[in-house]
């Protein structure tokens, strides 16, 4: 059988394969019927109106369905990896070779006569046994880096291509750990940037100023509201990074040094921005509004919040920050036209079997002794790890502080709080919960509280025991975009419902696969390309040899006439 015949053989089953799994890879958001959520999302077929208006704007955009206002791309933990995963450069082939080179030269002076057999043959046996296979391991590593890198982005840009979102948010851990060198920090945020997220921005320190240090609030005032907009949003290149335990630590080592490089690369920590509905979508009919109704996007740096902290500091700001959210920048909790959308890393305590993830924490046993320049990155009882806020954190600084939330009816708003939800992440396995005030008369008396006859209580959403009569609120903590997690994404739509005068969400969930797939198309395209090659240098070859034809001398040809 011929080298042609061959590859046309193997073309033959490897051609299309490599055409129908590219097509999967790179239109999985299609295939998986991925799309924003409308406001009226009813079915057509077996398509929902959600799914087809997303096919109709790619193909048919005049006859589009108007998309909600607000549609945000949700995306949690990438933790990128770098130089704590690969050998140190002492450690390097190169540097090994140069250090075998120098004792086999150092062995020809001196006066034993077998001393440079001696070096030879321990820089051999190294070499073989220790030194290649360490680099081949680093090379291999490397790759699975850079490739990690391209899956992630993979999934960045195809769902920000087919999904258009208005708003992109990442949900902390952006890197793979908080103990990195400043130099390793920087490496892997350029990457970040340039490689995952690329053409994505950071969000300016002149939108975030309400997360400065003696933020007065005069300049929010002056600036007036920023009118969402459906179709054309500045903030869809905007990338919205929450700090998670892997960027800045938890509280017993997240120092001002920490969080002053985070806040360098990835934007502000702390901050929050209100946006407003545009007014003239608003149907006043049935009932009149006196404002446009707003959304107020709060991003909280909540590793900072439990204790023992390793920076007061760093701490304070993050509990002043909280204040005045509380105190100067929320509407009153009866005003339904408002919708407060809470990003953080964290998720809220929630009892043990909830989630995958239950109560957690642990604490450093002793001071740091291997600090840089003898200054100690934790403390001895200083918070180490943590899965969720604490409870006292998660109900009086989050859920009746931010919320407004309470079981007592006689509160403003009957206790109801505000409207809204909380994104977060930390958990990969991803969870989805409702966090409600129990009042089934068991026994919810505290210290603090003795009289109460209520308690927080939360469950996981969908599971049909909340009461809808009691206060209760939505958390939904995103399954990780890592790879090993089928690389995951949450699609959030915000709408104002003008029937009823009050905003109303959904989220859907998007999957990519796991990674194995994306290197799989990715090799099955290379060798496909490589046998193709070959296919066409062989045929013209062969068309070379059968176009040239061999000539008689003349002499020869004149004896045959």
């Amino acid at each position: 059988m011929s080298l042609r015949r061959l590859l046309s053989r193997v073309l033959c089953f490897l051609l299309p394969l490599a055409i129908a799994s590219s097509l999967y890879l790179y239109l999985y958001p299609v295939f998986h019927g991925c799309a924003f959520p409308l406001a009226r999302n009813d079915r057509i077929g077996s398509l929902s109106t959600s799914f087809s208006n997303a096919l109709r704007q790619h193909f048919v955009p005049q006859s589009v369905e108007v998309p909600t206002v607000f549609r945000l791309l949700v995306l949690a933990d990438p933790q990128l990896e770098g130089d704590s995963s690969l050998p140190k450069p002492e450690d390097e082939l190169p540097a090994r070779i140069q250090h075998h080179w120098t004792a086999v030269k150092s062995s020809v002076n001196k006066t034993q006569p077998f001393g440079i057999f001696t070096a030879v043959s321990t820089a051999l046996r190294s070499l073989a046994g220790e030194d290649i296979p360490c680099a081949f391991r680093a090379a291999l590593k490397r790759l699975d880096l850079l490739g990690n890198d391209y899956y992630l982005a993979h999934i960045y840009r195809t769902l920000h291509w087919w999904s258009r979102p208005t708003h992109v948010t990442v949900l902390g851990d952006l890197i793979g750990s908080q103990w990195v060198t400043d130099e390793e920090f920087d490496r892997r945020g350029r990457r970040y940037w340039e490689r995952v997220f690329k053409g994505g921005e950071r969000v300016g320190d002149d939108i975030t100023v309400t997360g400065a240090k003696n933020y007065s609030g005069s300049e929010a005032k002056s600036a007036g509201l920023e009118t969402l907009n459906a179709t054309s949003s500045a903030w869809a290149q905007r990338i919205i990074n929450i700090a998670g335990n892997h960027d800045v630590g938890y509280s017993g080592d997240a120092s001002e040094a920490r969080i002053k490089r985070f806040e360098r690369m990835f934007g502000r920590a702390n901050w929050d921005v209100r946006f407003q509905y545009p007014l003239e979508q608003v149907d006043n009919s049935t009932a009149p509004l006196r404002a446009p109704p707003t959304l107020h996007l709060i991003n909280l740096n909540s590793l900072t919040l439990d204790s023992p902290a390793l920076s007061s500091d760093a701490q304070s700001h993050s509990y002043a920050y909280i204040n005045e959210i509380i105190s100067d920048r929320s509407y009153p909790v009866e005003d339904r036209t408002t919708f407060t959308l809470l990003l953080t890393h964290l998720p809220l305590h929630k009892q043990e079997g909830i989630c995958t993830d239950g109560p957690y924490f642990t604490f450093h046993e002793s001071d740091d002794e291997d600090g840089p320049d003898d200054v100690p990155r934790f403390k001895a009882e200083g918070l180490k790890e943590q899965n969720h806020l604490s409870d006292h954190l998660s109900t009086s600084g989050v859920l009746q502080g931010i919320f407004g939330m309470t079981g007592d009816e006689n509160a403003p708003g009957g206790g109801w709080g505000r409207n809204g939800l909380i994104l977060t992440g930390h958990d990969h396995a991803g969870c989805d919960v409702v966090h409600f005030v129990n009042q089934t008369g068991n026994s919810a008396a505290t210290e603090d509280f003795p009289s109460r006859t209520w308690k927080w209580d939360a469950q996981r959403y969908g599971s049909g025991t909340v009461d809808p009569s009691t206060p209760n609120i939505r958390e939904v903590t995103l399954r990780s975009m890592m790879g090993e997690y089928g690389g995951n994404a949450g699609l959030l739509s915000l709408w104002f419902d003008t029937a009823i005068n009050e905003w109303k969400y959904e989220i859907t969930m998007c999957m990519a696969g796991v990674q194995h797939i994306w290197w799989a198309v990715h090799i099955i395209d290379l060798v496909t390309c490589i046998l193709l090659l070959g296919y066409i240098i062989v045929g013209s070859a062969n068309s070379t040899k059968l176009c040239h034809t061999e000539k008689l001398p003349v002499g020869l040809e004149k004896k045959k006439n």
